[in-house]
Parts: C-alpha cells; structure tokens; sequence
C-alpha cells in the first residue's frame, strides 16, 4: 500500500517528518521516526532515512507499507488495560480460545473517555495472569452476544485472518420496526463507502393495534461499522431501540410500554474452522430482549 503526496505550495514544510506529520496527523510522531528510519518513505522514488530531509517543491513523497501495518501505526494511544472484575458468562474455554457473552452496554475496550471496566479487562481479570487475551472482533457497546477471545498471540493472529478472509459465520437477531413483507432476502449496499453484504430471515412478526415489529435473523458477510443498523435502516425498517437511525417515537412508547431500554441487537451465533475443528458458539437471548419479546407476544395476542 502506498500513501502518495506532491509537496506544493499549500502543504509544503521543509523537514521530510515535519512534512508527513502535517499532511498525515493519523500518523503517530514516533511511527514517522520509524518509517523514515526504516526505509519505508521515498522521495522522488528514492529512499530517504533522514528526519530533517530537505523538500522542494515538486517533489514525491510517499509511505510504503502493508496496509495492516500502516494502520496499525496510525491508531492512537491506547489507554493502560487494567484487571477490573465484569460479569459475563463463558460459553466455551480451551487452552487457545474463551469465548463468552457479552453483556450489554459494557464497551469491549476502553476509550479515551471509558471509566467503567471494560470486556478486555474482565477477561485480563477472570485471566488471573494465566494467559494474554486478544480481541479478535468487536461488538458494540449496546450490543449483546457471542464473543471470541484469543487466549495468545498466535490464535489471534489465525483467527483474525479467518475473519478478515471471511471463513468465519456471524448470526444476529434483531427486532425491526415496520412490517417485512419478505420471508428472506439479502441486502447489499455501501455503509460509509465500503460495501457491505449481510442475509436475512424472518423469524417472527408482531402487531400492536397497527404498529408492526419484525424479528429477523441476520448472517453477516461483511463487519463494517454499524452496518445492519444504517442498511435496514436506508431499507425502512430501522432496528428497535435506534435512535440515530430509527424512530424516536416509537422508541420512546417501546421503552415505556415494554421496557426496551437499548438497541435490539444481539450476537446469537458464530462458526469457523480452526485447527482442524468445527466450532458453533452460540448465545442464548439476553435476558431483558426476552423479557421485551415476551410483552410483545403477549400484547400481539390480545390485539
């Protein structure tokens, strides 16, 4: 991968690290040291391993580097990871993987502005010392479900490539809002300029005195950010619970009427190959999406 600049008269600064500093600020300081240091910058197709270089205008000025490792230096600081207790339950543990529920509304990893202990940082606490733990996937903070931890760096390393090359299954189950006509379907779009692919059952409909809820299951083929959320959404059947993409006031009676208090959103099934074993991990409904389907059966019912 490359990342290519000509120096001009708007971005120009003289010094070679002064120059990618300010034209690439996701780049860390002490990353661009290393990339110059290294040999991974070149000037005019040449090699250059000084800092203070001199630029011109006109000159070329590019980064080389593998685009997992460029992004790897390109993300921030990440705060010190402590052993704080979290409850979740584990679902399944060998000597190279823990995989466990996540609970809602419990970050996987801390953030610049996280205070409440964090997934990472139960597993480092239920670890006792034993193992390193590696995050391997993610989910979101509000989302409930299945996760795999890799239990050291080797298996994170093979489990992230299954990932990345897509021989892993990932299920969801989610409650939408509206009436979906189709038993089944797949949904391919752009979700922030990346594509995006995931397929779809319905498993259940609803009716409150007019307002349909539809419960699907979800197979996603690509993980980009928030995509079932934004492609069922840009589709008109925003996920329950949403208040970014959906209806807020159907939210607000959801919340009032049967205790919907985040986004209906879980991670009930995931399946891969590795080490020449099949695995299926799956995580039964969290408790209070349950509860909520409950009162909406009850309540369909009765209608």
């Amino acid at each position: 991968m490359e990342k290519e600049a000509t120096v001009n008269e708007k971005n120009y600064y003289s010094r070679l690290d002064t120059f990618i500093r300010k034209n690439y600020p996701e780049i860390k300081l002490g990353a661009i040291y290393s990339l110059i240091r290294k040999g991974f910058v070149k000037v005019n197709e040449k090699r250059v391993k000084k800092n203070n270089y001199i630029l011109e205008i006109g000159d070329i000025v590019k980064i080389i580097l593998d685009e997992d490792k460029l992004e790897e230096l390109s993300r921030p600081a990440q705060p010190s990871l402590k052993a704080r207790p979290v409850s979740f339950d584990i679902i399944y543990e060998d000597k190279d993987l823990l995989v466990i529920n996540k609970p809602a509304k419990v970050s996987v990893h801390p953030g610049s502005k996280e205070e409440m202990a964090t997934i990472i940082e139960g597993v480092i606490h239920y670890s006792r010392g034993e193992f390193e733990p590696h995050l391997v996937h993610r989910l979101d903070k509000l989302t409930s479900g299945v996760m795999v931890v890799a239990k050291n760096k080797q298996t994170a390393r093979e489990l992230t490539e299954l990932i990345k090359s897509r021989e892993t299954k990932k299920y969801y189950l989610t409650l939408l809002v509206g009436n979906l006509n189709k038993k089944s379907g797949e949904l391919v779009s752009m979700v922030y300029g990346k594509a995006a692919r995931l397929k779809y059952n319905l498993k259940k409909k609803f009716d409150l005195f007019g307002d349909k809820y539809s419960l699907v299951e979800i197979e996603l083929y690509t993980g980009r950010k928030h995509q079932i959320r934004v492609q069922f959404a840009d589709l008109g059947f925003p996920i329950a619970g949403d208040d970014n993409h959906g209806d807020k006031k159907r939210n607000k009676l959801l919340r009032k009427n049967y205790g919907l208090k985040r986004i209906f959103l879980h991670a009930s099934k995931i399946s891969f190959d590795y080490n020449n074993h099949h695995y299926d991990f799956s995580a039964p409904l969290s408790e209070d999406l349950q509860i909520v389907l409950d009162k909406l059966e009850k309540s369909t019912k009765r209608n």
